[in-house]
């Protein structure tokens, strides 16, 4: 029976459905393990085919791509190598799960079946998963009893105590937890319940991916039999992390092993978003990103995170200027660009404002100017970062905060085209704290320069959208100050109309912004995704109908 184990993490980042690649990725940690002295391999939950395959997930030809996966890797364990535990779809009869594996010895050693099945927020696994039958059972190996529990399983109690009443001395838990900004406390304190309820020592292993609208910041970790967290690998950056094992006495204890820093607030969200970029922008094969730079907020944010994560070489920003568009702007948006290093361009678009107005002057004769010759303006400017996308092959990026997409202050196929748009759930006061923290800090994982990149006079300036005269977007909203704590209140808490009212808020302000977040849905679900940073993001997260009758009372 072994008193000393080395067991390495591997925090690799898996691509959905693409399983040639994540078992190439496999046996290259393996490899690494290997020659660091490692006797186990521990990866993420359904490393095989990545997480969340979704409905991809029920195609057999993928559940039968997955399992030929697994049965290679077990082969290559043949080698004398290191043991491997991965995750992967696995049909047994009528019934498909989410299943971890023991590989060892050329062999399937051990197969074990998640019980909990979340459906709540971004999950819905018992659409696609079969839960477990029964608890799993420790699986034995160099004498050692190992408690394999797939990440909910860890979160709730029943598994951790039966392992523990089974034999088990250490908890392995793979998981694929996403990102939000309480995500890590979080998940301490879940595995914290485990450990002190059973004083057995955890290893946490979370996938590192940006999966669509869901992100995966690694972030894993080793728990000792107290509940502290003894050992932690980075956040945002993949990787091998090897560590020490000892037992004394009847308890494993974890003599070494990675020491990272986590970090979290406004770094935390901006080294998430630009992951989330990298990797959209990266998986999909998409040679760049194209942007419209205003001289606003949202677009210098969108365009300094779309430099850190790909490069200022792959980065096009256009201004598109009207006669609305102040001469400020104009220099902001320049000066912006210089500092970031990337292409600009200017495109003015007055001559298609006036062919429009000289198109549609019979039918809108006697009426007066509105919103309509405002979206106008918007839309021109969609067609055009349209056009060059397609031309030069560039994903558009939209720039529209969370604030704007709550209350649908943004334009159907002009300023909410694009492909992707990185500051979908993120507050408009909150852009404005990533811009501070971005002109004051960089990250190793962040590819634009030092310094500031986004001007003072950008971040101080009243926003306009300018599509009229001395236009600011207080005309239409509340102050941000006031409207994104009301926003909160509805869109995360759920909280009724007269609680927030209680909070001090003024109950006209308050309906009003109701009302309009709930007719705004429509404009949501054609909106691009967005990665989720908040604990509750539209589309996943929160799902509600179009159309809707509904008003708090």
């Amino acid at each position: 029976m072994a008193d000393r184990l080395t067991i390495a993490i591997a925090q690799i980042p898996p691509i959905v459905g693409d399983v040639d690649g994540n078992v190439a990725k496999i046996l290259a940690a393996r490899n690494v393990s290997a020659d660091q002295g490692a006797d186990i391999v521990i990866f993420c939950e359904l490393v095989v085919c990545g997480y969340p395959p979704e409905d991809l997930v029920q195609k057999p030809a993928f559940q039968r791509a997955c399992r030929a996966a697994v049965k290679k890797l077990a082969n290559e364990t043949s080698d004398n190598g290191p043991a491997m535990i991965v995750g992967a779809p696995w049909r047994d009869g009528d019934n498909l799960y989410n299943a971890g594996f023991f590989l060892a010895d050329g062999e399937i050693k051990d197969t074990r079946y998640k019980k909990r099945l979340p459906n709540y927020g971004v999950f819905d696994e018992p659409r696609r998963f079969t839960p477990a039958p029964a608890f799993p059972e420790p699986i034995e190996y160099k004498g050692v009893k190992l408690g394999l529990m797939i990440c909910e399983d860890m979160w709730l109690p029943g598994a951790g105590e039966y392992l523990a009443s089974q034999g088990a001395e250490i908890f392995i838990v793979p998981h694929g937890s996403p990102f939000r900004e309480t995500g890590i406390g979080e998940r301490v304190a879940a595995a914290r319940n485990r450990t002190q309820a059973t004083r057995l020592p955890l290893i946490f292993v979370n996938q590192l991916a940006g999966q669509d609208e869901v992100l995966f910041e690694g972030a894993s970790f080793v728990m000792d039999a107290q509940g502290e967290v003894s050992h932690r690998a980075p956040q945002f950056e993949d990787g091998v992390f090897i560590t020490e094992w000892s037992k004394s006495g009847d308890v494993w204890q974890c003599d070494a092993g990675p020491a990272s820093n986590w970090v979290d607030g406004e770094e935390q969200a901006y080294r998430a978003v630009t992951m989330a970029v990298r990797d959209y922008v990266q998986k999909n094969h998409f040679r760049g990103v194209v942007l419209g730079l205003s001289g606003g907020v949202d677009s210098a944010l969108t365009a300094a995170i779309a430099v850190d994560a790909l490069g200022a070489e792959n980065v096009r920003c256009v201004m598109m200027p009207s006669k609305y568009t102040s001469s400020h702007s104009i220099e902001d948006a320049e000066d912006c660009a210089k500092k970031l290093g990337v292409c600009y361009q200017s495109i003015a678009i007055t001559p298609a404002v006036n062919s429009f107005d000289e198109m549609l002057g019979d039918v809108f004769a006697g009426l007066e100017k509105d919103t309509t010759e405002e979206n106008i303006q918007s839309r021109i400017r969609g067609v055009i970062l349209m056009a060059l996308s397609n031309k030069f092959g560039d994903m558009v990026l939209t720039t529209g905060n969370k604030s704007e997409m709550s209350v649908g202050y943004a334009t159907l196929y002009g300023d909410m085209n694009g492909g992707y748009n990185p500051l979908k759930d993120i507050y408009k006061s909150d852009v404005y704290a990533l811009c501070r923290w971005r002109n004051k800090h960089h990250a190793n994982d962040l590819l634009g320069p030092v310094g500031e990149v986004i001007p003072e006079r950008i971040i101080i300036k009243a926003p306009s959208a300018e599509l009229r005269e001395d236009q600011t977007d207080q005309d239409s909203l509340p102050p941000y100050n006031v409207l994104d704590p009301i926003l909160e209140y509805l869109v995360e808490k759920e909280i009724a109309v007269r609680d927030i009212v209680e909070l001090g808020f003024d109950e006209k302000t308050v309906r009003r912004i109701e009302h309009l977040l709930y007719v705004a849905e429509y404009k949501r679900r054609q909106a691009p995704p967005g990665p989720k940073i908040t604990s509750v993001n539209f589309g996943r997260d929160r799902r509600y109908p179009i159309t809707n009758g509904w008003r708090d009372r």
